[in-house]
């Protein structure tokens, strides 16, 4: 049986100012349905910030490991390639990471308009939020795929 390796260096990687060891590339928005199809791209053997999902995440790892830390930093969950995920909103924060080498997960954000993720510092309190609106801007701004960056 052959081997296949996903290859992402076509996707134009883009990244957000304090958001350290997090890339992304939005497939697409279809704000009709309030769907939003991203990939994520974790570093390897690190975490992201502080974070609570305020919408539905399926999610599909493509790429690696996708770690899920508590926000105390140590392992909660772990999801191998090929897993796929349903996660309700929730209260509970986290953080996120790629296992020993860089992760790429696909997210598909669901059902709100509203704020989706809200991000933390270490006291868990509420210092910034990712809106539909945000997407939608980083959308409208961001390379298309294959294209020079």
């Amino acid at each position: 049986m052959a081997t296949h390796l996903f290859d992402d260096t076509l996707i134009n990687w883009q990244t957000l100012d304090g958001f350290a060891h997090l890339a992304y590339y939005i497939l697409n928005i279809d704000e009709a349905n309030t769907t939003i199809d991203v990939l994520f791209k974790f570093t390897a053997q690190q975490q992201i910030v502080l974070h609570r999902h305020k919408a539905l995440n399926h999610t599909f790892v493509i790429q690696g490991e996708h770690r899920l830390y508590r926000p105390d930093g140590t392992l909660k969950e772990v999801r191998g390639l090929g897993s796929y995920t349903v996660s309700p909103p929730s209260n509970e924060p986290h953080r996120e990471g790629g296992g020993t080498t860089d992760t790429v997960v696909f997210f598909s954000i669901r059902g709100s308009t509203g704020v989706l993720y809200e991000i933390l510092d270490d006291d868990q309190q509420t210092v910034a939020s990712l809106s539909m609106a945000d997407f939608i801007s980083l959308y409208q701004n961001q390379p298309a795929l294959g294209a020079a960056s």
